[in-house]
């Protein structure tokens, strides 16, 4: 399991819910089954409208991520990450702060996800 704390200015508080590691559920996907108000529009990342910012809680080094090719490229268009936060996140698993909520698969970790 995995708590994920959604924040947004757009909502009067923070709220935690809790996911299943490895499901294969996207971030987006446990947002919309909570009735979250993540903006999207394609679903299938290449429009970048559900970038998120995605942090670690746990204070240890985050598990291994795997950017999809939409997102090195949507999010790097957008200025929302640097071709070193891309060979990081491939080459050192280090994952960079902004993510395409309709591809970020949750993990057994728990986050903060800002919107």
């Amino acid at each position: 399991m995995a708590n994920v704390t959604f924040s947004s200015p757009r909502m009067k508080k923070d709220l935690t819910v809790y996911a299943v590691a490895g499901d294969t559920k996207t971030l987006l996907a446990v947002a919309q089954a909570n009735k979250l108000p993540v903006d999207f529009e394609c679903e299938n990342g290449e429009c970048g409208s559900c970038a998120v910012q995605v942090s670690v809680l746990s204070g240890k080094t985050p598990l291994g991520v795997a950017l999809t090719e939409k997102e090195k490229i949507v999010l790097k268009l957008a200025g929302k990450i640097t071709p070193q936060q891309i060979a990081d996140a491939e080459n050192n698993d280090l994952p960079p702060p902004w993510r395409l909520a309709c591809q970020f698969i949750v993990r057994n970790e728990d986050v903060i996800v800002q919107f």
